[in-house]
């Protein structure tokens, strides 16, 4: 990641400030650079990013789809990132680590998992 590059993106949106969600389940991680009113500036996802099967769930996968998605934010000139994460999977620290490594800002990490309590009823138990 040294001398990483960013290049102004050709319709540059000129955002500074944004949130990024990150949903990191036991089968897939997406990363989502949204602006302050939710409007999506960039994604990416494991599976895009030519992961397949099990290696989706890694943390390394999570790593690189955070940099995928980052660079095009920052290229829309994002720098400051409130980090929304969501989901049980392995990439849930990958991910802000990796944020942090492209030079962004993280002002804030939150933890947006639903929690049930006692609502519908749980799936049944699963046999290996």
């Amino acid at each position: 990641m040294d001398g990483v590059k960013i290049r102004r993106a050709k319709g540059s949106k000129n955002i500074t400030t944004g949130i990024v969600n990150v949903l990191a389940t036991f089968n897939n991680t997406k990363v989502t650079f949204c602006d302050a009113r939710g409007n999506v500036i960039s994604w990416s996802s494991a599976g895009k990013c030519n992961f397949r099967g099990s290696r989706k769930s890694t943390a390394y996968a999570a790593q690189v789809v955070t940099q995928d998605a980052g660079r095009v934010a920052m290229s829309h000139g994002m720098k400051e990132v409130v980090v929304k994460l969501n989901g049980p999977g392995m990439g849930r620290d990958s991910a802000v680590r990796a944020l942090q490594s492209l030079g962004m800002i993280v002002t804030e990490i939150v933890d947006v998992t639903p929690v049930p309590h006692n609502g519908c009823r749980a799936p049944k138990r699963r046999r290996v």
